[in-house]
């Protein structure tokens, strides 16, 4: 198989020791050029991943993942690449789904891909999840405009120009609200495909409560007016 050397994989880190090299290796396998921002961890996170193939940026404090998002697009697009991906740090996430979702891009099929753990899961989501997702979807105009059934997936890959033109302004976890409203003012083709999200132990630990989601809608809100 040719290596997608057109392809930066951007994995934002905070206190993921445990998991992060193993994350890596498999991203590695599909996908070469990765970017792991460190987010000022308090554990050996870094040093997990300069253990490994992956490029190494890092935070001196902790900013949130909106920022460390970011921070790896830059770099990223500094390395000249030409499809972003954006992949959680704890595991969750299936190499191939983003395999299936950078091949929509590169093909000139959509500019934006979404991954949805709502369209199919081979993995049921547990109940407090999915009330969280569905609560922050049903509140989020923007999310409702383009249809959204997952609006908060970390799974996503967005094309250069996309990239370019959009800024991640939020530092915290209401990013990924305020990715999606730029994508419901945008011309931009988007299309949500299904993806498999793992929950095991360690990835269940890691999600965010009910009135977490509430409000990050609300913090975005406030933010646009």
């Amino acid at each position: 198989m040719v290596a997608d050397t057109g392809t930066w994989v951007v994995v934002p880190v905070y206190n993921e020791d445990t998991v992060i090299a193993d994350v890596v290796a498999e991203i590695r396998t599909s996908f070469p050029n990765v970017v792991c921002v460190d987010d000022g961890s308090r554990d050996s996170s870094a040093e997990r991943i300069a253990g490994t193939e992956a490029h190494l940026v890092r935070h001196p404090i902790n900013l949130g993942q909106g920022a460390s998002l970011q921070t790896g697009i830059d770099y990223a697009l500094r390395c000249g690449a030409e499809r972003i991906v954006t992949f959680d740090a704890d595991g969750q996430h299936d190499v191939a789904d983003a395999e299936r979702m950078v091949a929509i891009v590169r093909d000139g099929a959509a500019d934006v891909v979404l991954g949805s753990r709502f369209l199919e899961s081979a993995d049921p989501v547990p109940f407090l999840k999915r009330l969280v997702l569905r609560t922050v979807a049903a509140l989020s105009p923007a999310s409702r405009k383009l249809k959204l059934t997952d609006a908060h997936n970390g799974l996503r890959v967005l094309s250069r120009p996309v990239v370019e033109q959009m800024r991640i302004s939020m530092n915290g976890m209401a990013h990924a609200s305020e990715i999606v409203a730029a994508l419901a003012r945008s011309s931009w083709r988007i299309v949500e495909v299904p993806v498999t999200i793992r929950y095991t132990e360690y990835s269940r630990s890691k999600g965010q409560s009910l009135l977490n989601g509430v409000n990050i809608i609300f913090d975005l809100s406030v933010r646009q007016r």
